[in-house]
């Protein structure tokens, strides 16, 4: 098997589900009781989420435990705009973000009457700081940028970007950090609020983190027993809040070594695809190393399929929107044509991805383009 879809979703690191078939079998009591257990599981809790704030630097009182980036969107997107709203009711967007982020803007513009301005992209997704200066006014209170884009692999600059919203202290700063994580450095200094998901850098599905510094108050989509400083009521996963603080720890301690290694597999990958006929590149050599993204002349669902039928796995754009239109609504955002944006096809690495499976892939990938009419 030659896996390539690691933006959807990688492997578990073997030292995390290690620890965590430990963990959940010797501390499975609720760290909300109030007996000695479940105190001794508040206690690990709480070493997990210093662990990870150490990490991440920021405070620990300003990591949130979610059930992933889709739940740390919504909650950071939604949670500050209904609290602020009688500051203003304009924010802004890109319109290439991940869909957690784009659905929730449309429910605040649709149901709940704020003006959203959706910013355009260049040609290979990243933002224009000067038209985000020109939509900021006395009503904006909240801006919601992705660090690295999860089908081109755009990186946008958020240190630029925070310095622009420096100047206007009632707009909040939220960013996807999803795709960066990690892999990525981002200066979270910079920013007032960020989502991330564990499962994107080989921890677990359905374990994410919402960082909110401390000055940030949200609306809480979830109400109950308070739990994540009233944040996000309900009993706490506590194997996959210390699986977070290993994978992030594991993820950190080899970033600048994995990058290397992506790095130099992208550029092969990249220079290759290039001089195939039919093929069109949407991803820059300056993005994420660990995404690529190309159309091609055929329908890019059959190619997927029969890459698929030689254990290959690549996709043809985010998998949280491969259920609906077949057409990228990124891709048309980049200014690609309705057959380029409909037969795209990602390509996505992690650290044990080596060059024979890219020299497979690309054996393959030609023989299937041209065996097809």
């Amino acid at each position: 098997m030659i896996y390539l879809d690691n933006t959807a979703s990688t492997f578990v690191d073997e030292d995390v589900l290690s620890s965590y078939q430990k963990f959940v079998k010797e501390f499975y009591a609720n760290p909300s009781s109030s007996h000695g257990y479940g105190l001794k599981c508040a206690d690990l809790e709480m070493k997990a989420r210093k662990q990870i704030a150490s990490i991440l630097k920021v405070k620990e009182n300003e990591i949130i435990f979610t059930s992933g980036a889709t739940e740390a969107n919504n909650l950071a997107i939604k949670g500050a705009a209904l609290y602020y709203k009688e500051r203003g009711n304009h924010i802004v967007t890109s319109k290439i973000e991940h869909a957690s982020v784009l659905e929730a803007f449309r429910q605040l513009e649709n149901e709940f009457g704020f003006n959203v301005t959706y910013l355009d992209v260049d040609e290979y997704g990243k933002i224009n700081i000067d038209e985000l200066k020109n939509v900021i006014n006395d009503n904006t209170i909240l801006v919601s940028i992705m660090s690295v884009n999860n089908e081109t692999g755009a990186i946008n600059n958020i240190e630029e970007i925070a310095n622009v919203l420096s100047k206007y202290p009632k707009v909040l700063f939220h960013s996807d950090i999803t795709q960066s994580v990690g892999k990525i450095s981002v200066d979270l200094s910079k920013v007032d609020m960020a989502s991330l998901s564990l499962h994107k850098v080989h921890g677990f599905k359905g374990s994410g983190i919402l960082v909110k510094k401390s000055y940030v108050t949200l609306l809480p989509l979830l109400s109950g027993g308070g739990q994540e400083y009233n944040l996000r009521s309900g009993t706490n996963n506590l194997p996959y809040e210390v699986s977070a603080a290993k994978t992030l720890r594991i993820a950190f301690e080899k970033q600048k070594e994995n990058y290397k290694k992506v790095k130099e597999l992208h550029t092969y990958l990249y220079e290759e695809l290039k001089n195939i006929d039919g093929i069109t590149m949407n991803s820059a050599l300056d993005g994420s190393p660990y995404i690529m993204n190309f159309s091609i002349n055929k329908k890019a669902s059959v190619v997927v399929e029969a890459l698929s039928n030689k254990g290959i796995y690549v996709s043809t754009k985010s998998a949280c929107s491969s259920k609906k239109s077949s057409t990228s609504y990124v891709l048309q955002a980049l200014g690609k044509t309705d057959n380029q944006a409909s037969n795209a096809i990602r390509v996505s690495f992690t650290y044990e991805t080596n060059k024979e499976e890219i020299d497979t892939f690309i054996k393959e990938l030609k023989l299937i383009l041209k065996s097809i009419r």
